[in-house]
């Protein structure tokens, strides 16, 4: 992917349980802080990165995965959700471009700006 000529976004439902599939992704060091349900994914934060489990087509079979390296983070904002907006929001300016993650009410948006701090700062 050499440009993402548009904003790529999720929507985080809900923290769940790191899910076993992931575990086996991580490589020596690297540990899963958090791990939250999508639509139709499932969205792990890790102390180097944040992987995203994409599965695609009717049954769900194929599943391409996203690696954003906390390496590759410029600069990040969060914004809560207030009385009248269903979701809060954080966004990531990387190398590769733009990412927003968009966060249910029940997902608390400060332990995911602070797991990000923890590992760019």
């Amino acid at each position: 992917m050499a440009e993402l000529n548009e904003m790529m976004g999720w929507t985080f439902v809900q923290e769940i349980d790191v899910p076993d599939s992931v575990k086996e992704l991580l490589v020596t060091g690297e540990e899963a802080k958090a791990a939250y349900k999508t639509v139709r994914d499932t969205a792990v934060v890790t102390n180097k990165r944040l992987i995203i489990s994409d599965k695609q087509g009717l049954t769900g079979k194929k599943v391409e995965i996203y690696t954003i390296p906390f390496s590759s983070i410029h600069m990040y904002s969060s914004e809560n959700a207030g009385t009248f907006d269903a979701n809060a929001e954080i966004q990531l300016w990387t190398k590769a471009g733009n990412f927003k993650l968009n966060l249910n009410k029940k997902v608390n948006i400060r332990k995911l700006d602070k797991l990000i701090a923890e590992a760019i700062l």
